[in-house]
């Protein structure tokens, strides 16, 4: 397998921080190089829809309004999540011809969230892959995971809940209406858990486990622009 560029970094907003992952993967589809694992953690909380999530649906609006939580839109799938202090977000930029697995949504989720959770196991031995794209400790949810697939180049991108609860999350999510059968009827406190574990530590695991060493020096400003317009339009699309 190519070994991966490293990318430690988290930028100033919320919007920068969405769009970059996206910038990564436009650069590598456009020129094929090598994957990229990033990390970042925002230090102030924001919501974000799955591309095709309805805003009225998963977000309690009022709530957000009331505290001045912005409420964005991914280019990936998925469910709608709220990032922020507590919350680790990591992202991998794969060249889809890296590995057989990645040929599938389902396939390229067990490939990777097997890997990382087994990264994981030093913290707890029986953290598994759950669901469709989750990560979870005897049944409690600690990370979810979307996609981004084009043509010859993927996104995968998800969080890690090391100090969020699941209080602050509920206050700005509404119960899901598409469940994972592991959840069953649970609501966000009997459902959402944490990882007892320090980010730095997790994110080297994390590399360590990918080969991920080498660090990811510069990217296309350029592109970056242009993903931080592309995130700014589709969020202002729910709010017409």
């Amino acid at each position: 397998m190519r070994a991966f560029r490293l990318l430690d970094l988290t930028l100033p907003s919320p919007v920068e921080n969405l769009a970059l992952d996206e910038a990564l993967l436009d650069e590598l589809e456009e020129h094929c190089g090598d994957p990229v694992l990033r990390f970042w953690e925002s230090d102030c909380h924001f919501v974000v829809l799955g591309r095709s999530c309805n805003v009225t649906d998963d977000v309690h609006v009022g709530a957000c309004q009331q505290d001045g939580i912005p409420v964005l839109r991914r280019a990936s799938g998925g469910g709608t999540v709220l990032q922020g202090p507590g919350c680790l977000s990591y992202a991998f930029v794969l060249p889809l011809a890296l590995h057989p697995h990645l040929t599938s949504i389902r396939a390229t989720n067990e490939f990777i969230l097997q890997r990382t959770a087994k990264a994981l196991h030093r913290w707890h031995p029986d953290i598994t892959f759950r669901g469709i794209s989750d990560l979870a400790i005897e049944g409690l949810k600690i990370s979810g995971n979307a996609q981004r697939r084009k043509r010859k180049a993927l996104l995968f991108h998800g969080t890690l809940l090391h100090g969020m609860q699941a209080n602050v999350i509920a206050r700005y999510l509404k119960e899901p209406k598409r469940k994972p059968d592991y959840r069953g009827d649970r609501q966000h406190g009997a459902f959402l858990s944490t990882i007892d574990a320090p980010p730095h530590e997790m994110k080297q695991a994390i590399a360590d486990a990918w080969h991920a060493h080498a660090k990811l020096e510069a990217w296309s400003q350029i592109r970056l622009s242009r993903a931080i317009a592309d995130v700014v339009e589709r969020s202002h699309s729910h709010e017409a």
